[in-house]
């Protein structure tokens, strides 16, 4: 096994840090430079990933902020063609909970509203001791999806010093700038005459305002002292392929596809490149196991810092129906209502343009199979909750094995 596949080395290691989950709005790992793009929107989070373990192959359960926050914060999939209210009535204990438990004092901060798409259920009851969406927090910068991402960043670090001094915090960050319209606040160092060079402009703001919450952490001694998990809410779409614009209807790369990081400072002090395949589902049992806490059986996700063989799984509703997963280097699109499949060689083919379905039948097949199987299983779950007392991760639910 290559050097940097192996993680186990950093279990526990950051027990008794502060921890900070930070999801960034429609940010594609893509457009960004460790992922081989030619510029550089977030040079605050080039620079972190010089110390930070950097996944180069993880997606997102769902294209789409408030059903993927669910699938993050409680390490749980929702379901095919239901609402994330719905997906949120399930009980889980979710990550802030179990921080709670250890003595964490937790905090949700979010730039955008939580009426937004059912997110209020998903966050509620979830053991944050401090909610504050765009109606609590204010701003100078209204929108219809809420306020400036830079007067967010105060209210954390406020929220930080209004909490006593030497107790461990726990704070999701959710900010919005990178959302379509890609109206940022201040003016950006690329061209705004086109949708690509806005969005490049709206994820630099949102950069620029991490470096300002990092340098305020680092004055208040406390960045070296912190655990950092750092990744895409989901991707965003440009035309790559044929109709494929924002991010909810397809589940092409440029939609699933998202940066990762784990930056713990001290502790990780080189740039560590993980080509696995990894899940957003995986990243409260990560957490945990980083910071020598028990993770619970009900979790799907796997703790990235073991290193199975597994895939990643994917779907979108809004459109069509389609089912998805990664599995090293293939990736397998399912379309429901025509049963037409789709099978990349990512290795070869990373933009997604050669489909070699025909070519490899019985593992269409096989992926077919286990994507249908996977979907079925996993709404009965969500609409029938109470015939499932716990999960396992080796149920047909939670990640699969290569066919």
């Amino acid at each position: 096994m290559p050097d940097g596949e192996n993680l186990s080395r950093f279990k526990g290691v950051a027990k008794g840090r502060n921890v900070v989950l930070i999801l960034l709005e429609s940010t594609a790992a893509q457009y960004l430079r460790p992922y081989g793009a030619a510029e550089d929107p977030m040079p605050n989070l080039t620079q972190l990933a010089r110390q930070a373990v950097l996944f180069e192959n993880a997606c997102a359960v769902y294209p789409e902020s408030i059903k993927g926050l669910f699938s993050v914060l409680c390490s749980r999939y929702p379901a095919f063609d239901t609402g994330a209210e719905v997906c949120a009535r399930v009980g889980t204990p979710a990550v802030a909970e179990r921080l709670a438990g250890a003595g964490y004092r937790t905090a949700l901060f979010h730039s955008g509203r939580f009426v937004y798409l059912g997110m209020e259920q998903v966050v509620q009851h979830r053991g944050f001791q401090t909610l504050a969406d765009a109606g609590d927090i204010g701003g100078h910068h209204e929108s219809s999806f809420g306020v400036d991402d830079s007067v967010t960043a105060e209210r954390l670090l406020n929220w930080i010093d209004s909490i006593p001094r030497g107790d461990n915090f726990f704070i999701t960050y959710l900010p919005v700038a990178g959302h379509h319209p890609y109206d940022a606040p201040a003016p950006g160092p690329f061209p705004g005459h086109d949708e690509i060079g806005r969005y490049r402009n709206a994820l630099h703001y949102s950069d620029a305002v991490l470096g300002r919450f990092f340098r305020g952490l680092k004055a208040r001694g406390l960045f070296d002292r912190t655990l950092f998990l750092i990744f895409g809410d989901h991707g965003e779409a440009f035309g790559e392929h044929e109709g494929n614009f924002g991010h909810t209807l397809f589940i092409y790369e440029e939609n699933i596809h998202v940066p990762y990081l784990i930056v713990a400072p001290g502790l990780i002090k080189q740039p560590i490149r993980v080509k696995r395949v990894a899940s957003l589902v995986d990243t409260a049992p990560t957490m945990l196991d980083l910071l020598g806490l028990p993770v619970p059986l009900e979790y799907q996700g796997s703790s990235l810092l073991d290193s199975p063989a597994q895939m990643a799984l994917f779907y979108t509703d809004y459109s069509l129906g389609l089912l998805g997963l990664r599995d090293g280097r293939w990736k397998f699109v399912y379309e429901l209502e025509s049963g037409r499949a789709k099978l990349f060689d990512l290795a070869t083919d990373p933009d997604e343009k050669k489909n070699l379905a025909s070519q490899e039948p019985e593992r269409v097949e096989a992926y077919r199979k286990h994507a249908k199987s996977w979907a079925a299983a996993q709404r009965e779950m969500i609409l029938h909750p109470q015939n499932y007392a716990f999960l396992s991760q080796t149920t047909p639910l939670a990640h699969g094995s290569a066919p």
